[in-house]
């Protein structure tokens, strides 16, 4: 009887290692089922993270005084005092750029023809936080029209969308007097892909010259913008050339214009003195 004690004793013992074993194997497939659930959960979010804005269209710009033919500049601004246009100043030209032209056709006794073109472009990149680059154009595109409509002192203002001029395209037309002459003002606010080309074209008649009609000069400035637009893809409708005259050849972002967009350029109306762009379009 107590010899049979000490084997009980280790029966007991031997019999209670499977149960221990058991009891473990299950916390571990548990523990393991957790971990799987755990990792599955958080999948879809690491993949949500890595997405990506749509790459920008366009990532150069056209040299702005040569993005309307001469042909065109010859029949806007006659005498232009500076056939080549006057290059407003930018930090980056693949971003943002400038020309304008303005010249006085002295007729005599006739009177004189004044006239005023400028060109701006401003391209916007795809960014992560802030959008695609087309979409910060197309905010850019509606702050260009507002600006062109908050012209002080303007007569007879109108707003009219233009057909056939990039992706979307409006025209804000307007008069001014200033030196007592009577100005015809046509603002033309054009969007293609990720980049925004704002056109001011204006007029005036002196010493007893006849002012230009508002259709003559809203008609020039549609031309001359549809040109200025068709630079931005090219001739041949591919990426825009650079302004060093190296093609793009890559959609992708190079530079950031991650300021309000302010492209284009002004004028005073002065057929005296002749001023650079600059970079506002209020004219």
């Amino acid at each position: 009887m107590h010899r049979s004690a000490p084997r009980l004793s280790r029966i007991l013992a031997c019999a209670a290692v499977p149960v221990m074993l058991v009891a473990a194997g299950c916390s571990s497939d548990s523990d393991g089922k957790k971990d799987s659930g755990s990792s599955s959960a958080a999948s879809p979010s690491a993949k949500k993270s890595k997405a990506t804005v749509e790459p920008a269209k366009f990532d150069a710009l056209p040299d702005p005084c040569t993005s309307i033919a001469k042909k065109t500049i010859e029949d806007l601004v006659p005498k232009a005092k500076k056939k080549g246009g006057t290059a407003g100043k930018s930090s980056d030209l693949t971003a943002r750029g400038s020309c304008s032209w303005n010249g006085l056709d002295d007729n005599g006794v006739k009177g004189s023809q004044y006239r005023w073109l400028d060109v701006g472009f401003t391209r916007f990149d795809s960014d992560q936080a802030l959008g695609s680059g087309a979409k910060r154009a197309t905010d850019d595109y509606a702050k260009q029209i507002t600006k062109a409509q908050a012209t002080e002192d303007a007569e007879k203002l109108a707003t009219a969308p233009v057909t056939g001029i990039g992706e979307q395209a409006t025209a804000v037309t307007y008069g001014l007097t200033k030196t007592s002459e009577d100005f015809k003002y046509a603002t033309v606010v054009a969007r293609t892909g990720n980049v925004v080309v704002t056109l001011t074209y204006n007029g005036a008649g002196y010493a007893g010259a006849k002012t230009p009609s508002a259709s003559d000069i809203l008609k020039g400035a549609e031309k001359a913008a549809k040109e200025a637009v068709a630079a931005v893809a090219g001739d041949d409708g591919s990426e825009a050339p650079s302004t060093t005259g190296s093609p793009a050849t890559k959609p992708k972002a190079k530079t950031d214009a991650k300021d309000d967009g302010k492209s284009g350029s002004g004028d005073k109306a002065n057929p005296k003195t002749t001023r650079k762009a600059s970079a506002k379009t209020t004219h």
